[in-house]
């Protein structure tokens, strides 16, 4: 078998595959599915019959001043009502399908952000933000504009296609076997450039997940381009990706409108070989003008719905390509459910001890091996090294945002691979280098640990971290909302409040990450006093880069190449003359 007969049959069965989810996804509605199609059928029977009834008063019309009235007035009532009906029909048949579709597409939409929020970290470390958001919005509303051109244009066309068939058949086969000699031409030309076009939109989808990443990491990170000059380097990247999309989007547009005109030619012909054999049959008197006027109208009514499904087909050949990418992010491995894992029900003290932990991002790349360290409950743990030693992964590891490859790490005694990922992430508070700050009000931020705090116990520790001050000259005060990531506030003020929130919560342990590297030396000295306060009887983990503000640490554990190569006190340190002795003096060399 030739390479592209296979890829071929790779393309079917992938399209086939999607296609059986995405049936999986309407089945819930299935009730509402039936009525639409009983009123796909109505709306039909009302638009096939409306020509038989402006047949018979044609027919009512014999020659000039010879009209039946009594025939003529009755059907022009019957037309009005038979219109009406229709239009009824129609409207009912729109709601219904919008409900269906806007329906799966918020419990599809769900199931994604749900899904999301259960998939490991090692997913969103290694995929862009962008790409992900695409999937999410754009993808799934392609999605929506395929299933509702589908349940519209669809059922009816169908149907339609299958009443004109059968009551020309009836009325007179003869000509409609000419409509059905034709009818597979059309059929084929529909097929052909649909399976043309699939992997033309499933190219144009990729390319415009590629650009949405582009876009998000450039925006969200416009300083720095602007700081290192990159700006004419960004636009030029920007302009490759989108001559890519220009270029695979009118092949595949193009493509996929050849559909519409190669249709069309095909349903001309078929609606002048009708109206030839027609005349002919009437001429011979075989039938009636008013049955021509009927069988010219169900040519044009049979050839109509080709044209809509061939556009229908284009646009679902586009969905397709898009939930395709949808299905993949849903299919992608979450976490393992940790439901029946322990829960810590007796309060924590904070003895943490690490076994032979070894731990890599990738198999064929280890990071950690054989790490082994023990903190008593309250100790005061410093955590130090040259960048990329392992500082952060360590960190990681003990809020379970990763899961070690081999060894334990135990909490209390608790193996914590044992226990559920909320009740050990529950035990610490957390301030990292990086602020986060969600779209809130600054109240809200700082309890965002702790959302039932009340105003008082927000302002106390505002003030404790000198964050006060600031908060109160915004707009609002406290019920200022901070645009997206701290709006306007400075990177110090950001760290104030998040340092804030973990204040505020109270944690029985707690892990700072390098928490004051933005914050001035001033404002730092008093929320050093504040931390000495807070981290009073709780296990502390502290990453710091100026070791004059771990001194005074219990323990002191010195990382390289994600090994820890020394620990201790910093007195202790000194006098092994290594690692840390080298940095100290580094940072304090006179």
């Amino acid at each position: 078998m030739s390479k592209n007969k296979t890829g071929k049959k790779m393309l079917d069965s992938r399209q086939k595959a999607t296609l059986k989810r995405v049936m999986g996804l309407i089945k819930p509605h299935t009730l509402l599915m039936i009525v639409s199609f009983i009123l796909a059928i109505g709306t039909v029977g009302l638009t096939l019959y409306a020509p038989i009834v402006a047949g018979k008063a044609i027919d009512a019309i014999i020659g000039a001043k010879k009209v039946d009235f009594s025939v003529v007035y009755p059907m022009a009532l019957r037309f009005v009502i038979v219109i009406a009906a229709t239009a009824v029909f129609q409207w009912l048949l729109s709601v219904i399908n919008n409900h269906v579709t806007f329906s799966i597409i918020r419990n599809l939409r769900n199931r994604l952000f749900s899904h999301l929020q259960n998939m490991p970290l090692m997913y969103t470390d290694s995929n862009p933000t962008g790409a992900v958001i695409n999937r999410v919005i754009s993808d799934v509303d392609q999605l929506s504009d395929g299933l509702l051109m589908g349940f519209t244009q669809l059922f009816t066309g169908v149907v339609t296609i299958i009443g004109t068939l059968v009551i020309m058949i009836l009325l007179k086969w003869q000509i409609a076997i000419i409509v059905i000699v034709l009818t597979p031409v059309s059929l084929f030309v529909a097929r052909y450039i649909a399976r043309k076009t699939f992997d033309m939109f499933q190219l144009q989808t990729d390319t415009r997940g590629e650009m949405t990443a582009l876009v998000d990491e450039m925006v969200g990170n416009q300083k720095v381009v602007w700081a290192f000059n990159h700006k004419d380097d960004v636009v030029e990247q920007f302009g490759i990706i989108n001559k890519n999309l220009k270029r695979c989007s009118q092949d595949a547009v193009f493509f996929s409108s050849l559909t519409n005109p190669c249709t069309r030619f095909v349903n001309s012909l078929v609606y002048v070989g009708v109206g030839l054999a027609g005349c002919l049959f009437a001429i011979g008197g075989g039938i009636s003008v008013g049955v021509l006027t009927v069988f010219l109208s169900y040519a044009n009514q049979y050839t109509k719905p080709f044209n809509e499904i061939s556009g229908v087909i284009a646009e679902l050949q586009n969905a397709l390509a898009c939930v395709a990418r949808v299905f993949e992010l849903l299919d992608e491995k979450e976490q393992e459910d940790d439901s029946r894992q322990m829960e810590l029900t007796s309060r924590v003290k904070g003895a943490v001890e690490f076994k032979k932990v070894s731990f890599s991002y990738i198999p064929e790349l280890p990071l950690m091996e054989d790490v082994n360290f023990k903190v008593l409950p309250g100790q005061h743990v410093a955590i130090v090294g040259p960048t990329g030693c392992g500082k952060s992964t360590l960190i990681n590891l003990l809020m379970r945002f990763y899961d070690i490859n081999y060894g334990s790490i135990s909490l209390d005694g608790n193996n914590i691979n044992t226990l559920r990922r909320k009740s050990v992430r529950d035990c610490y508070g957390m301030v990292l280098q990086e602020t986060w700050l969600k779209n809130a009000s600054v109240k809200d931020n700082i309890a965002y640990g702790k959302p039932d705090a009340t105003l008082e116990e927000i302002i106390e520790v505002a003030k404790a971290v000198h964050a006060d001050g600031f908060i109160r000259r915004l707009p609002d005060g406290y019920n200022t909302i901070l645009g997206e990531d701290g709006g306007s506030l400075s990177q110090g003020q950001k760290q104030q409040l998040c340092i804030a929130r973990v204040m505020l919560k109270l944690p029985p342990m707690l892990i700072l990450d390098e928490a004051t590297s933005s914050i001035d030396s001033r404002t730092e000295l008093h929320i050093q006093h504040a931390f000495a306060r807070l981290m009073k009887g709780r296990t502390s983990f502290v990453v710091a880069h100026r070791l004059q503000t771990i001194q005074d640490s219990d323990l002191i554990l010195v990382m390289e190449d994600g090994a820890i190569v020394e620990k201790g006190t910093h007195e202790e340190l000194l006098a092994m003359c290594g690692n840390y002795a080298e940095l100290y003096y580094s940072q304090f060399a006179v």
